[in-house]
């Protein structure tokens, strides 16, 4: 499969709301994150490939591996979430809202062929992680967009798959700031509960990782 050039590489797009970016199915995280068209127009998505594993993890591994797997404590799910993506395959596009279903569950037929994923370039974004100090993987992970059309708030590793979390976004859309997400409630059931953190637990990680990334927008305005 590592010789499917088709599969591979990094381009601009037109988007209908904006500049758009397309990556290749097997294009490998340490690629992505390099890419100078990533790095200039999406740096939140060379953040997020960047804290994905080890090195050795970043070389190999492919973007769209990642995402057809559907690891729940997987990085890139909250950003196809929060980047407004698309995700290709061979005669399908799948809007990444209808993407992850489940616990290691995608939309993908058994006769899909995941080609490549279109990303919409925010006007700004960041992502913020609470990692697992021996596998790297996302205990939660947080990602925010904002597009004209408002906040995208992508969640992972709390959930049995990565989600929006709407009730953030709703708060954001009204007040942009950290205190907006005070009352907002992140209720837990449903949520993972394992070694690494109970469901209450990633339930306060998700509220706290968002005010921080909020923190972080802040500067870029």
């Amino acid at each position: 499969m590592s010789g499917l050039q088709e599969l591979q590489g990094i381009e601009g797009l037109d988007a209908q709301d904006g500049v758009g970016i397309r990556v290749g199915a097997l294009t490998r995280h340490n690629d992505v994150a390099a890419n100078a068209l990533v790095r200039n127009q999406m740096p939140v998505l060379a953040q997020v490939v960047s804290s994905i594993g080890d090195n050795q993890v970043r070389n190999r591994g492919t973007l769209g591996g990642s995402i057809a797997n559907a690891d729940p404590a997987a990085d890139l799910p909250a950003a196809l979430l929060g980047l407004q993506a698309v995700i290709n395959t061979q005669d399908r596009h799948i809007p990444a809202d209808d993407f992850f279903q489940d616990l290691f569950e995608t939309a993908l037929a058994a006769d899909d062929i995941l080609v490549s994923v279109d990303f919409a370039v925010p006007r700004r974004a960041t992502y913020q992680k609470f990692r697992n100090p021996a596998s790297g993987y996302a205990v939660v992970g947080v990602l925010i967009a904002e597009y004209a059309t408002g906040f995208r708030v992508g969640v992972t590793g709390a959930g049995p798959c990565a989600f929006r979390a709407r009730a953030l976004e709703d708060a954001l859309n009204q007040s942009f700031s950290p205190d907006a997400l005070s009352d907002v409630d992140v209720p837990d059931a449903g949520f993972n509960s394992d070694l690494h953190a109970s469901a209450e637990y990633r339930a306060h990680l998700v509220k706290v990782l968002a005010k921080r990334a909020v923190s972080e927008l802040a500067l870029q305005s």
